[in-house]
């Protein structure tokens, strides 16, 4: 092989390797930044481009595809100031690559800063029960906070979620305390409650049972009075009905005494009439 043949060798493989230079395929979901002599030029779109050899060169490739970056936890402060851990999860899409690129030096990295800032500030004018219970609203709020200042890189917000947001363990223990005791206090107030209406109700109870022991003796008062009526005017003077109303009750009391079990012999008088009598005084003699 003599030298003419090298040359047009190396020629040939010389102009293969500047085609193939001067060809790029873009994959789909893809984009290209190319520069020409250090300065942005264009842009490529998916498929087939071309471009000036040792003039233009392929300088980044950016993915179109929605980009997911996880917001690390950190630690928040509540306005009534309580420490809660909180992270979050964001989804981007880069519209504008060449802004992507040129606006900023790493964009990953400034989104998670600003996603983390702007929950700070958002969780911190919030009470701890608002915080945890207001995840929409929070989400709301981030994603207008942090969707104009990225659009100027290029990236839109496709939307940002809270992953976790809860307190710290030594507020997790305090709560638990403070729980507890709420338990006990609720059982406490529920025992008091109880007694306290067994009280009532027992008080009720003896309240009732008294009045109708009076009514019983207003009940009693009116038939004894009733039968002194009836005995009066069944017997007229010859005796008094006093005398033979505490004859009936004399004669019960010596009959239940007699049916007691402590009672060995019991004697009535022959003349239970005067005996009566002379109990009640003389002043009941006709």
């Amino acid at each position: 092989m003599n030298s003419l043949s090298i040359v047009m060798i190396v020629l040939v493989a010389l102009v293969v390797f500047t085609i193939f230079k001067g060809v790029r395929i873009v994959p789909q979901g893809y984009k290209w930044i190319v520069q020409r002599l250090g300065k942005y030029h264009q842009t490529l779109e998916p498929g087939l481009n071309l471009i000036i050899p040792y003039v233009d060169d392929v300088a980044y490739k950016l993915t179109t595809k929605d980009i997911v970056l996880d917001i690390p936890s950190q630690e928040v402060i509540t306005r009534d100031n309580v420490v809660i851990i909180a992270n979050a999860v964001a989804y981007i899409s880069i519209v504008q690559p060449e802004k992507a690129v040129y606006g900023i030096e790493d964009y990953e990295h400034g989104i998670r800063n600003l996603v983390q800032t702007s929950l700070r500030s958002i969780i911190g004018e919030m009470d701890l029960d608002s915080a945890l219970s207001s995840r929409d609203q929070i989400k709301a709020l981030l994603k207008h906070a942090i969707s104009e200042d990225i659009a100027d890189w290029g990236i839109t917000l496709k939307t940002v979620e809270i992953q976790d947001i809860n307190p710290s363990d030594t507020m997790q223990t305090a709560m638990e305390e403070q729980a507890a005791a709420e338990r006990q206090r609720r059982a406490t107030v529920t025992r008091a409650d109880g007694q306290k209406q067994a009280a009532i109700l027992e008080a009720d109870g003896r309240l009732e049972a008294s009045r109708r022991d009076a009514e019983a003796q207003v009940v009693l008062a009116k038939g004894s009075e009733e039968s002194i009526r009836l005995i009066n005017q069944a017997m007229g003077k010859e005796e008094m009905p006093v005398v033979y109303l505490l004859g009936e009750q004399y004669i019960k009391a010596m009959r239940e005494l007699a049916e007691s079990d402590n009672a060995k012999t019991v004697v009535l008088p022959a003349d239970i009439l005067s005996t009566v009598k002379g109990m009640v005084g003389n002043k009941f003699q006709p």
